[in-house]
């Protein structure tokens, strides 16, 4: 079996600086990486991962909370977890997954959390080890995010694009910042074209929004396009108007926002503000790491602009 030392001979270097580039390749340059990396992969030489960590007193492992109910008929949080798993992978941590129902913060070496509501940020700011969230945030907690706010500024515009008279917001009922930043996006595109806004808010359920277009629907006047904070909600309504006879797109549009899979299986298929998950899961393990080696100094924030996938429920 391959030693320290024999990397070191073939890559023409000292132990220390082999160690140095499995401990801190940060502190080394890509020239000696390279060296070194050649040599390991030739020698079939894998560092004692165990062993760092007891150095460094680390468990190397990261926990992920998903503190919401997991629907398993969709991908979004398995997209998550593939890109927060690729991560870390790399840098030799385990992924914990914890749920709401089996809730443990227990040893690790950092959390990385979403689905969290106002009332979690007690017990999230007592905790002692790094924290990243999956969800923008105003408590000045480091988080990866969609820019909530551009992504219905660039529905709304595509809406009118599009030549649709009325356009109505059917948010998520909740007092979060993402869902308080895609209202805002639409009301200031529906200002700065001089448009009467008109915002409802439900469970993010697609039964309440197609039970809401059913109980309504006299109200909605031809011409119109709605705006969803999700697409379970767009779903929703996309039933809703065909049980009540309307024509989608010609009549009635509707654009919804995650991307991640509903969107496709829906009939019509669902125009939407499509987010990176599996690229904004690796920011976050990338972010929980720096974070970890930093010995918890803030990271910030990045968000991550979301893409309009244009498809069968609005006019072209």
């Amino acid at each position: 079996m391959a030693t320290l030392s024999d990397v070191a001979k073939l890559a023409n270097v000292s132990k220390m600086t082999v160690s140095r580039v499995i401990n801190h390749p940060e502190k080394v340059t890509d020239e000696l990486k390279e060296l070194v990396y050649q040599a390991m992969k030739e020698l079939d030489y894998h560092p004692n991962i165990a062993a760092k960590a007891l150095v460094r007193n680390r468990s190397q492992i990261i926990k992920l909370f998903i503190l919401e109910e997991i629907d398993t008929t969709e991908p979004y949080y398995m997209n998550l977890l593939m890109g927060i798993a690729r991560a870390v992978g790399k840098e030799h941590y385990s992924l914990q997954l914890v749920t709401k129902d089996g809730f443990d913060t227990g040893a690790c070496d950092g959390y990385i959390i979403t689905g969290f509501r106002a009332h979690d940020f007690e017990w999230i700011n007592s905790l002692e080890k790094p924290v990243v969230l999956f969800g923008e945030n105003n408590q000045g907690i480091d988080f990866v995010d969609s820019d909530n706010q551009y992504g219905t500024e660039m529905t709304t515009n595509y809406a009118i694009a599009c030549g649709y008279e009325t356009i109505i917001y059917i948010g998520i009922d909740v007092e979060e910042s993402f869902e308080k930043s895609r209202e805002l996006g639409y009301l200031k595109i529906m200002e700065a074209n001089g448009k009467q806004p008109r915002i409802e808010r439900f469970n993010n359920r697609s039964t309440l929004s197609q039970l809401f277009i059913e109980a309504y629907w006299e109200e909605f006047s031809g011409n119109t396009c709605f705006i969803c904070s999700s697409d379970r909600l767009a779903i929703g309504i996309e039933r809703g108007i065909a049980n009540c006879g309307g024509k989608i797109p010609q009549e009635y549009g509707i654009i919804g926002f995650d991307g991640v899979f509903l969107d496709q299986v829906s009939s019509p298929k669902l125009t939407t503000a499509k987010q990176s998950i599996i690229k904004m899961g690796e920011a976050c393990g990338e972010m929980l790491v720096r974070k970890i080696e930093e010995a918890g100094q803030s990271q910030g924030y990045r968000r991550f602009l979301p893409e309009l996938i244009v498809r069968d429920s609005t006019k072209k």
